[in-house]
């Protein structure tokens, strides 16, 4: 019984919220490791960061490749 509970439960909006939650903090940690990294790894090369968004729909680094090398 209290898998089927946990079954119904992944399909409610608390569910929904938390899994948006989730990526929002991995678009987060993405955007705040590619400033530490073109600061570190590549202060030289011109880069605008992108914004916030942009991570949250991609989940990837935006760094330019010559950059993570």
């Amino acid at each position: 019984m209290n898998g089927l509970l946990f079954l119904t439960l992944l399909g409610t909006p608390a569910a929904q919220e938390t899994d948006d939650l989730k990526r929002d903090m991995k678009a987060l940690e993405l955007y705040l490791q590619d400033q530490e990294d073109h600061k570190n790894y590549c202060p030289n090369t011109e880069w605008i960061q992108p914004e916030i968004d942009i991570y949250k729909k991609e989940l990837e680094s935006q760094l330019p490749e010559s950059c993570k090398e």
